[in-house]
């Protein structure tokens, strides 16, 4: 990253910073976690960390996410496949072990802060799902799938699905067997009579 003017900004803080922040919220949750600690952990300052994110809630969600696979969904010309893949890609990012400690609080900050909430759509609803509007338009064209059928809405019935059960099953309880059952429910939805 660089800012607009002065000198190149030093990747190694913000690496440095994202690590702390991992390793931090590990160790003491989300609720306990302070910029503060991250910058002692990072071996910077608060102001460079406020810097680089507005907020304790930009910093984790760059930090839980960084590494997460938001490549293209391959389309296999199926829609059953592509539709299970989506919603595998969901639980996925939702359950790895930093998500499980930051989503609901992040969620939750995510309400009050519209840059924040934009975000965390990005991230799921964008850079996720690369080309899915692709697979559901030759799905249409197979015959599979309801003309006029809106890829974002789907994305937000999937998202909207992982985040209850993952609130009312915690995160053990999105297994396959979740996975299959919700695709088969939205495919029940979206299949062409």
């Amino acid at each position: 990253m660089t800012e607009q003017n002065g000198r190149p900004r030093d990747t190694r803080i913000d690496s440095a910073v994202l690590s702390a922040a991992a390793e931090l919220l590990t160790e003491v949750g989300y609720a306990d976690l302070t910029m503060a600690a991250i910058a002692d952990r990072a071996g910077t300052s608060r102001p460079a960390v406020y810097r680089r994110w507005p907020s304790r809630a930009h910093l984790v969600h760059e930090a839980v996410f960084r590494d997460a696979d938001t490549s293209a969904v391959a389309a296999t010309g199926a829609l059953e496949t592509d539709l299970r893949a989506v919603v595998a890609r969901t639980v996925a990012l939702l359950t790895s072990p930093l998500a499980r400690l930051a989503v609901p609080g992040l969620i939750g900050e995510a309400a009050a802060d519209a840059t924040l909430n934009q975000r965390l759509l990005d991230r799921f609803a964008v850079q996720g799902w690369r080309g899915l509007d692709g697979h559901l338009a030759a799905a249409i064209e197979r015959g599979e799938l309801r003309p006029g059928f809106d890829g974002g809405v789907l994305l937000e019935v999937v998202i909207g699905s992982a985040l209850a059960a993952l609130l009312i099953r915690g995160p053990d309880g999105l297994t396959d067997a979740w996975v299959e059952s919700t695709t088969r429910l939205l495919l029940d939805g979206l299949r062409a009579p």
